[in-house]
């Protein structure tokens, strides 16, 4: 039996409180052990759950939307700064720029470690909310830096405070929808990434054609974000409930209806208690690192979203062509984004098959990068355009590790655990783009990694059967497999309420 050193679930008195009426945790959802009562007690229509989700819709998606939005526009407005002047007025080399990008993942590489922790034990979207804020300021003091030195300080500072804001967006979502709706959610803030792309290049275009500019178009450009950052930060500070039970645009029934439709999920909610024995889980998990090596394997491609618009610029567009052809990799990486939740919908159980098609494009797109002629012209802006189809692929990876983890802790160090691995990827990418205008080795990079990750999607698909198999073995069986409990009890001998995916013998795997 699993151990909990947490002194909240130690506490003996909370087996004999309540015993008529159904207690709520943080979040507002039913604790586990109460979960069939409730569910028995209560019930709802269609029609009650449709305009619950709807409400959820129209309030939580657009403030992580926008906030997911304003990240990657700060991302992408590096590469246009370099094409108005910031490479010159900074006197960047090569070398130095590459570092400018890579900086920036160290930066949220380092506020992961702190961020595990406090994503547990303080209110989620209020900690959320006051770093986006932060992270906006200091994206406006990106304007301010005339050297290499303090310009890589801002940045590296900048991705310290964006650290907390992806992984504790796969937690939001599971948190507030179910399992079988992760998939579109997650791809409907995933999707401002290529969103910010399309606005970014236009927003730098007008930007850059303003005659009665007193600074430099790329300064201003910073200023534009940062400003734009920390007002959606306050907006979701205030806006954006801290769990279910906090839901302000909710009605007391219809966050009993919240409760129920999760409940019949399997969630917990988003409890404030940080535990060990989910740490020690996670780290012992083999499906951890797998998440671990898709944080890799999907970024070792991200540069070709910086470094794209210097491939145009330097096959003979100027700074406002440039601006207007690197816009439709945008749209691109929607429209293959999009292909990927339709494929989804028409495989719901079959979302590694889904990855392991998204992955063809981008492969076809660095192959034509490597062998086309420096003046092919369209040729190359459209290579660049399918390779930068990556978030395509993160989306659906996104999604099954919402999907997959469960435990309070356990999903925060799992998604934390994921980021990882991605900024570990884009510290180390950008460092093999450095050889204008073929970036020879970093093309063949990405090409080697995206046929590892096809490999690695393969091997996590066949992992999560077999798991599923060995569970519905056991049920049929009237048991329990050998590395699952029916009841998990702390040191006390009391039920655990936060039950991991591999404590719960009815969870299933999706894959």
């Amino acid at each position: 039996m699993s151990t909990a050193i947490e002194k909240t679930m130690s506490d003996p008195k909370h087996a004999h409180e309540h015993e008529h009426e159904h207690e709520l945790d943080a979040a507002g959802q039913p604790k586990s052990e109460e979960i069939g009562d409730v569910i028995g007690a209560g019930s709802y229509t269609a029609e009650e759950e449709k305009q619950v989700l709807r409400k959820i819709d129209l309030t939580i998606l657009p403030l992580m939307c926008l906030v997911f939005f304003m990240q990657y526009l700060d991302k992408q407005s590096l590469s246009y700064a370099a094409i108005f002047g910031l490479l010159k007025d900074l006197n960047l080399t090569s070398v130095q720029y590459s570092w400018c990008s890579s900086i920036f993942y160290v930066g949220q590489l380092v506020a992961e470690y702190p961020f595990i922790y406090l994503m547990s034990k303080l209110p989620l979207t209020k900690f959320v909310g006051i770093t986006v804020i932060i992270w906006g300021v200091v994206c406006m003091c990106l304007a301010a830096p005339q050297n290499f030195a303090g310009f890589a300080a801002v940045r590296f500072l900048l991705g310290f405070t964006e650290g907390a804001v992806s992984p504790a967006f796969v937690t939001i979502t599971s948190i507030w929808y179910q399992k079988n709706e992760h998939a579109t959610r997650t791809a409907l803030w995933v999707t401002m990434n290529g969103a910010a792309q399309v606005i970014g290049c236009l927003l730098m275009y007008g930007i850059g054609k303003n005659p009665s500019l007193t600074i430099q178009p790329w300064r201003v450009m910073f200023i534009v974000c940062g400003a734009l950052t920390a007002f959606s930060g306050v907006l979701f500070f205030f806006l954006m409930p801290n769990g279910p039970k906090n839901a302000w645009f909710l009605n007391a029934r219809e966050k009993e209806v919240l409760s129920l439709r999760m409940a019949k999920d399997r969630e917990g909610g988003d409890k404030t208690s940080f535990s060990v024995r989910q740490l020690k889980e996670s780290l012992l998990d083999v499906k951890t690192w797998f998440v671990f090596s898709f944080g890799v394997l999907v970024t070792m491609q991200s540069p070709v979203l910086t470094f794209a618009s210097l491939v145009i610029n330097t096959i003979g567009y100027d700074k406002y062509q440039t601006m207007l052809y690197t816009s439709p990799s945008g749209a691109a990486q929607i429209l293959l984004l999009w292909i990927g939740v339709f494929g989804c919908w028409l495989f719901p159980r079959n979302r590694t098959a889904v990855v392991l098609v998204l992955i063809i494009p981008p492969i076809i797109g660095n192959v034509l990068l490597l062998k086309l002629s420096v003046d092919a012209g369209w040729g190359l802006i459209a290579a660049s355009w399918l390779a930068s189809c990556i978030t395509a692929v993160m989306s659906p990876l996104l999604s099954l590790t919402a999907s997959n983890v469960k435990g309070n802790t356990k999903r925060s160090v799992v998604s934390a655990v994921f980021f990882i691995g991605y900024c570990a990827g884009c510290i180390a990418s950008p460092q093999l783009w450095t050889e204008k205008p073929r970036y020879f080795n970093g093309v063949v990079t990405a090409l080697v990694t995206w046929c590892l990750l096809f490999v690695v999607v393969s091997a996590y698909w066949f992992v999560c059967k077999r798991d599923n198999m060995k569970r519905d073995q056991a049920a049929s069986n009237g048991g329990q497999s050998d590395d699952l409990d029916h009841v998990v009890l702390d040191k006390n001998g009391l039920p655990i309420t936060d039950l991991t995916d591999k404590e719960d013998s009815n969870f299933r795997y999706s894959w």
